[in-house]
């Protein structure tokens, strides 16, 4: 093959021989094919070079000695007819490797068919392999179109081949429909025509998500920026308050140049209400550095009316010029129109110089009605003193706007101060009141603490003042119980002395009759005492006083009633106290003293374990009775 590129190489073709049709594709095809094609397994070239994706492109035309490489898509060249050769077949050679030849299938059949190709395909199927076909065959065929990956080879002569980039499967498909047969051998296992088709792998399709997403990722970011840049830019965040900030908020809102910048803060602070007692006079002396620049802005405001005046009087000015000049034009087409220069004109010439004359007219009307209604506007304006003032009283008038603008700023400065000195008062005085506080707070709080301690003492005397109270009422009802037990006693005392005097005298006179006088001495005595005990047991059981004792009762009588051992006057008050809180033990006591035949009381224990109880017995004295 060496010695066939040499003898190739050394040809040397005469192109004034070249007789064929530039013009005609098919022709220039079969010149090509005649002139005896150079191998192009030869080592350094590439198997299928990039132009083959082009069709009615012969990827060999470099190769013939002598005729420099030339594009025959280009239509200066002349060598592809104006209308697009798409139907024109690609005329396929032998190529050669160095383990197997393949050879082109027939240029008169279809070309073969291939399925849609997939999104990223990087991966070809090629099938109708020779059996005998290994891997290094199939590299050496296919290397030649780009850089492999990974090839899968199948037992049933097909395989999968996956290239590093898309553009090589175009190279790769160029080479199906060809014959392959391994060296010179004629055997069945040998030779096969293969097909090469788009396979589908998620290798693939993976990638060119990656892909797609990355471009999406970009495109998203350049959108972005592009927002970015166009969006108005953001105000600058504002600062909270403080001491520092304020100050430094006060120098600015003095600085004219950045006054608009301070005022807008100011405003934020006020909105949020950082205003307190604390911080008001602070913000009072930047709201009264707000007020003086008042003066600025009319100062600014009474030179852009001047510099107003001032355009309106070049505009005046200017206007009546044009005015001027719009007369002067117009007298130019009067005296055009006059006779002498009339005739002398063309009709063409005449209706021209008609229409010309006419909208000049037009323009000097309309500027001469502007400016008369711009000199009717002063006049209005302007006032009948106005008109005849002399210009002693025009500069007597400004002198005393003068004086009166230096009277109004006087005035502010005058204000000014008097609010510092009121702003000065102020945190004189509030000084003054935390400190005052400050001691107040101390003071306070002790007496509050003392005013607290007595009024639990008070509390506390009065309640043990009213069970004294209590107690006192109590004990002047026992007492004068006791009295009127007393005085009973002694009247039957009395009494029985002065019948046992009688019954002695009776005794005396008597002296036979002992037995029958110590009968009667007994029978006297025993109804007296029975009398006397029942005057107590009346004495004690006295009415109820109130619907209040009648509810007490019924409730205690009950409670002993569940309680058959009895139960001591603090349980039962205990129990009581839960129904009404005023209630004493002493008044339970002796609502249970006045009525013996329902309570009684009984002692159980000895010593330090005497205890007292009290029992329900109203069923036993109703059994008695």
């Amino acid at each position: 093959m060496a010695a066939a590129a040499d003898g190739l190489g050394s040809i040397a073709i005469d192109t004034s021989q070249l007789n064929m049709s530039v013009t005609d594709p098919a022709a220039w095809a079969t010149a090509m094919n005649n002139l005896g094609m150079v191998p192009v397994g030869l080592a350094g070239q590439q198997l299928v070079t990039d132009s083959i994706c082009v069709r009615g492109f012969d990827p060999n035309i470099n190769m013939v000695t002598g005729i420099s490489p030339v594009n025959p898509m280009l239509p200066s060249m002349g060598l592809v007819a104006q209308p697009p050769l798409a139907e024109v077949p690609v005329i396929k050679e032998i190529i050669h490797c160095k383990s197997c030849t393949l050879f082109p299938p027939n240029p008169n059949l279809p070309p073969p068919s291939t399925r849609e190709r997939p999104p990223g395909c990087k991966t070809v199927f090629v099938g109708g392999l020779p059996e005998n076909a290994t891997e290094e065959i199939i590299q050496e065929v296919f290397e030649q179109c780009g850089d492999i990956t990974a090839i899968r080879k199948s037992k049933k002569n097909f395989c999968h081949i996956r290239f590093a980039e898309e553009f090589m499967v175009d190279k790769a498909i160029y080479l199906s429909g060809y014959r392959m047969r391994l060296g010179s051998s004629t055997d069945k296992k040998d030779s096969g025509r293969l097909h090469v088709d788009f396979a589908q792998a998620r290798d693939d399709f993976y990638e060119w998500e990656c892909k797609q997403r990355m471009l999406a990722r970009e495109e998203r970011h350049r959108r972005k920026m592009e927002e970015d840049r166009m969006r108005l830019p953001s105000p600058p965040a504002i600062m909270h308050y403080s001491e520092h900030e304020a100050t430094l908020l006060a120098e600015k809102l003095k600085d004219d140049s950045k006054f608009s910048e301070a005022i807008t803060v100011l405003l934020t602070w006020i909105e949020r209400g950082e205003v307190n007692r604390r911080t008001a006079n602070q913000f009072y002396s930047m709201v009264q550095s707000a007020n003086s620049h008042v003066r600025r802005l009319m100062n600014e405001k009474a030179t852009h009316e001047q510099e107003m005046e001032q355009a309106k009087e070049n505009f005046k000015n200017a206007l009546t010029g044009i005015l001027t000049q719009f007369e002067q034009i117009v007298a130019v087409f009067n005296a055009s129109t006059r006779q002498k220069a009339w005739d002398h004109f063309s009709k063409a010439q005449r209706k021209n110089i008609d229409i010309w004359r006419k909208h000049s007219e037009e323009l000097r009307n309309a500027h001469s009605e502007q400016l008369m209604g711009i000199r009717r506007e002063e006049e209005m304006e302007m006032s009948d003193d106005d008109s005849t003032d002399n210009p002693s009283n025009k500069k007597l008038r400004v002198d005393e706007s003068a004086l009166a603008a230096q009277a109004y700023a006087l005035k502010e400065e005058n204000d000014s101060l008097r609010w510092q000195l009121d702003a000065y008062r102020n945190e004189v005085e509030l000084l003054k009141q935390e400190k005052g506080q400050l001691f107040r707070t101390e003071e306070s709080l002790t007496k509050d603490q003392q005013l607290q301690f007595l009024q639990q003492t008070l509390q506390g005397m009065q309640q043990q003042l009213l069970k004294i109270q209590e107690e006192l009422n109590n004990k002047k009802s026992e007492l004068e119980q006791a009295k009127g037990e007393h005085m009973h006693t002694q009247t039957m005392l009395k009494i029985l002395q002065e019948q046992l005097k009688k019954n002695t005298k009776e005794l005396a006179e008597t002296n036979g009759h002992d037995e029958t006088q110590a009968n009667e001495i007994n029978v006297l005595t025993v109804p007296l005492v029975n009398q006397d005990k029942e005057k107590n047991s009346e004495k004690r059981s006295q009415p109820l006083k109130s619907e209040k004792e009648a509810l007490l009762i019924g409730i205690i009588s009950t409670f002993l009633h569940v309680h058959p051992f009895g139960a001591n006057i603090e349980y039962l008050w205990s129990y009581m106290q839960q129904l009404d809180s005023k209630i004493s033990a002493n008044e339970i006591e002796m609502l249970l003293m006045k009525l013996p035949r329902m309570f009684k009381q009984e002692f159980s224990g000895v010593g330090a374990t005497l205890e007292k109880r009290w029992k329900f017995c109203a069923f036993e004295g109703i059994k008695t009775t």
